[in-house]
């Protein structure tokens, strides 16, 4: 297979993960909101800058010609909501009923797709199929129209107007202006985060340019339309980059009395023979694999990680999200809740129980942004809204206290 980085310092999506991962790059203030006049004179000045980088005169015409940058990006930047979630909460929030059901409906509408990837790159349907949930519920359109818009006013409003990171939107604005120019997609159909992210995978132009390939064998690349470039290209980057290895589980939740967390890598074996066994009683299958033993919260669940687990992480350096990427794969596929549970912690919602939540909370004035099942950052503020009004912990976690208090219990 071809190198999946063509230049050093490519990452997965680069500027994305400060978007959604936690980071507080995106999330602090703007130096201004207004829009403050000479953008005219920028976009000018800058498609001498655009052309020096190979764009056409006429590709950056049809593009950016009477263009107007999307101010609302810096508010977007300022107002990100905070919520701080213990581990179980943001596992719980992760793998819900919604995305557990409409996983296995993706896997049986795409059961070729993820049968050729699996033979061409030895990655596991569960944690593809857990990938796209996560990061664009399954490519569903409505997600699209409802919270996506055009990059290219959004990309422009940076690179004119973020000082601390103008470098970084410039380049992405001519990433984005190249993938208009090479003919993979056109203005109109590149619509995204207000960060610039896209498609199913969430893309970032430079990750498209870089990362992505033409899986489907149609001409052009694309995270849009049918799933097949996009999780082709993220099966080859955590093979390429995160060092996958084909026809091996990410891990399994055990039973680790009297050990904890080890960075020390040993085989399954070696782990069985110091007394760490499955939570759910059955045999490591391939016990010469290697793993590291991980307790995220003492009292809570133990696992042991295989080099899988850290391929997932590679795609967010985030713990906690591998472990949610990881076990929702599993339980699409048909598994069950963790064994042991983490301190304090109360079972997720049904997918019932969620749509009562938002039902309640948006005939109590609360905004849930939809009744759907889906527990986004809408549903997450109406929740806090209402916590923060009734007296109760204001997390934003839509869960049994939450529900039972609605109830007016």
């Amino acid at each position: 297979m071809d190198s999946i980085d063509s230049r050093r310092g490519v990452t997965r999506r680069g500027i994305l993960r400060a978007a959604f991962g936690g980071s507080a790059l995106l999330f602090a203030p703007a130096t201004t909101v207004a829009a403050p006049a000479g953008f005219d004179a920028w976009r000018e000045a800058f498609q001498a800058k655009a052309r020096a980088h190979g764009i056409s005169d006429q590709t950056y015409r049809s593009v950016m010609g009477g263009l107007e940058p999307d101010m609302s990006v810096f508010q977007k930047m300022r107002k990100q909501p905070e919520f701080h979630e213990q581990v179980w909460q943001y596992i719980n929030r992760r793998v819900s009923d919604w995305r557990i059901i409409a996983g296995k409906e993706a896997l049986r509408k795409n059961q070729a797709l993820f049968a050729r990837i699996e033979k061409d790159f030895g990655v596991e349907r569960g944690t593809l199929l857990a990938l796209w949930g996560v990061e664009s519920a399954y490519g569903d359109p409505l997600v699209q129209q409802n919270h996506m818009r055009p990059v290219f006013p959004a990309l422009a409003a940076l690179a004119w107007n973020e000082p601390r990171r103008r470098a970084y939107w410039e380049t992405e604005l001519i990433n984005a202006l190249k993938i208009v120019q090479r003919g993979w997609s056109t203005p109109q159909e590149m619509r995204g985060s207000w960060a610039g992210a896209m498609g199913h995978t969430q893309w970032m132009p430079e990750v498209w340019l870089n990362v992505g390939f033409d899986y489907n064998g149609d001409g052009r690349v694309s995270p849009f339309g049918k799933p097949d470039d996009a999780l082709g290209s993220t099966a080859r980057y955590l093979v390429n980059r995160g060092k996958y290895h084909r026809n091996e589980h990410w891990g399994y939740e055990v039973r680790a009395s009297g050990a904890s967390s080890s960075q020390a890598s040993r085989s399954y074996a070696a782990w069985a023979n110091a007394g760490v066994t499955r939570a759910d009683g059955q045999p490591f299958p391939q016990p010469n694999a290697s793993a590291k033993l991980w307790t995220p919260v003492q009292g809570g669940p133990s696992f042991l990680l295989g080099p899988n687990f850290y391929s997932v992480r590679s795609y967010n350096p985030s713990m906690n999200y591998a472990l949610a990427i990881c076990h929702l794969g599993d339980r699409i596929l048909g598994g069950g809740p963790f064994i042991q549970p983490f301190p304090g912690s109360e079972r997720a919602l049904t997918l019932a129980e969620v749509q009562e939540v938002q039902t309640r909370l948006t005939r109590a004035g609360f905004d849930t942004g939809g009744t759907d099942g889906r527990v986004g950052n809408d549903t997450m503020k109406a929740v806090k809204d209402f916590q923060q009004k009734v007296g109760l912990p204001a997390d934003g976690y839509a869960g049994l206290k939450v529900l039972a208090r609605l109830r007016g219990g």
